[in-house]
């Protein structure tokens, strides 16, 4: 049994994850910004966690912006029946620009 099996399971919605998940920001560029220094490592990490067993990773469309979620598609679509995609959501210096601002989450 892996790390990852052995960290235990967690509803999310309507599925059920493993407790050990991947948060993509760092494949970014430095500080979250950017492209990655190397793109084929970038989706070496992603296609290996995947295959070790993470079957929810954490998002959000400010890293990079817009980065992190291409090199998801890129490494691993078409996406695995049990993987869950997190995306998040923070206000961009441009939807700011635009006078956009975040609303409370609602339950």
């Amino acid at each position: 049994m892996s790390n990852i099996d052995q960290s235990g399971t967690f509803p999310l919605g309507e599925r059920t994850v493993k407790r050990l998940g991947y948060g993509v920001m760092q494949l970014a560029g430095p500080g979250g910004f950017g492209p990655p220094k190397d793109h084929a490592a970038a989706l070496a990490v992603l296609r290996e966690a995947v295959a070790r067993g993470v079957n929810h990773i954490d998002t959000s469309d400010s890293y990079g912006p817009h980065v992190t979620n291409r090199i998801i598609r890129e490494a691993l679509h078409p996406y695995p029946d049990d993987l869950v995609i997190v995306p998040r959501s923070a206000p961009s210096a441009a939807r700011m620009a635009l006078g956009c601002r975040p609303s409370p989450a609602k339950n």
